[in-house]
């Protein structure tokens, strides 16, 4: 299963509005057949483990991440697939978050006299499935929250120089949360300071199939038209949520191909958020990734709205009290309103540390 979840994760970021599923088949204790889920309208990874393997598939076993479809949607059930193939066992990682078809896979393969077995690294399963679970059952991406600072929780000096706090190997993990997500989310703030791309740039190749909606929270539309972020790019198409704009602004946007979305305005004027993740919902994204900068990280902190967070920690002290703070917002009243991470893990990037934490209740995805 763990290989089946590595393979999974290549898909991550390509195939919404499917999931992203892995699956391996095991003959004599050899894996002899590998495959995940490329895109959506291409064929599922069960049937591309299945190909993979040949006619080693008879008799032999798969594990899957997701329960497999039995329904025809743009391909023909996996179910179908399996029997076919003559597998004679199927290990499932986490059950179909869907209730109208959940158990249904599974149930027509044991009635078929095929062995099904339930809750292989159920957790890790589920965590790779949070985006299309989520937007099933509550129609709004998953939110990954990216923070990179100092020790002390800084990310700039109180002079505002930040780059670059993190090494080369943090900042590659970050191009990889983009890989991973349908849209990134930064506010005004960090466009006029730092003018980025926001793109997702690949080591070494290309992938025309891979879009990246960049999101940026304007109220005004103050954003000069000639930034970076308003170039062209079919693979990174920009939407700019804003809550009074002006029309001359929204025409010049919109001759440079920008889209914008006219959303509710919060207690301080900005954009609202929820409303915001509502629209994203709508319109198919599965997965967004919020990198800054400190206030609308503070914002979605604030509302409850962060489902997964990832800090990058440099070893260094920046120290002060003008330094800028990596999370902004209102913050918490009493330790009892703080986001506190589940399921933590650390891991080693050089010098650097990844603490990756899921704040949301992920298991509420798959109640009924």
């Amino acid at each position: 299963m763990r290989a089946a979840i590595g393979l999974a994760q290549k898909g991550m970021g390509f195939t919404s509005p499917n999931p992203a599923v892995g699956a391996v088949i095991v003959k004599n204790d050899k894996i002899v057949g590998r495959g995940f889920h490329e895109k959506a309208g291409a064929p599922h990874a069960e049937v591309n483990a299945i190909r993979d393997a040949g006619q080693s598939c008879s008799g032999a076993d798969i594990y899957v991440t997701l329960e497999p479809c039995n329904h025809t949607g743009r391909t023909p059930p996996c179910t179908r697939a399996i029997l076919e193939a003559g597998l004679k066992q199927v290990f499932i990682g986490a059950r179909d978050p869907n209730p109208s078809v959940r158990g249904g896979g599974a149930e027509f393969l044991e009635s078929q006299g095929i062995k099904v077995f339930t809750g292989l690294l159920e957790k890790e399963c589920m965590l790779l499935l949070a985006p299309f679970a989520k937007a099933v059952k509550r129609q709004m991406p998953w939110v990954r929250a990216k923070t990179a600072c100092s020790l002390d929780g800084r990310i700039a000096t109180r002079t505002g120089h930040s780059k670059w706090i993190t090494n080369e190997k943090a900042r590659q993990y970050g191009q990889r949360l983009r890989r991973m997500s349908d849209a990134i989310l930064v506010g005004k703030g960090t466009v006029l300071a730092d003018n980025p791309s926001l793109t997702w740039r690949p080591a070494g190749r290309k992938n025309t199939s891979k879009k990246l909606l960049r999101v940026i929270l304007d109220s005004r539309l103050e954003t000069p038209v000639d930034f970076q972020v308003f170039k062209p790019d079919k693979s990174a198409p920009t939407l700019v949520a804003c809550s009074n704009p002006d029309k001359e602004k929204i025409n010049a946007l919109m001759e440079k191909g920008v889209q914008t979305v006219t959303l509710p305005a919060d207690e301080k004027g900005r954009p609202d958020i929820l409303a915001l993740l509502e629209y994203l919902g709508q319109r198919g994204i599965h997965s967004l990734l919020v990198e800054g900068g400190a206030e609308i990280l503070g914002s979605f902190y604030d509302q409850g709205l962060v489902d997964e967070a990832f800090f990058f920690f440099a070893p260094i002290v920046i120290g002060g009290m003008e330094a800028r703070p990596a999370i902004g917002g209102l913050g918490a009243k009493t330790l009892k309103e703080t986001a506190r991470l589940k399921d933590v893990t650390i891991h080693r990037m050089g010098s650097n540390w990844l603490a990756r934490g899921v704040v949301s209740d992920l298991d509420s995805l798959w109640r009924k």
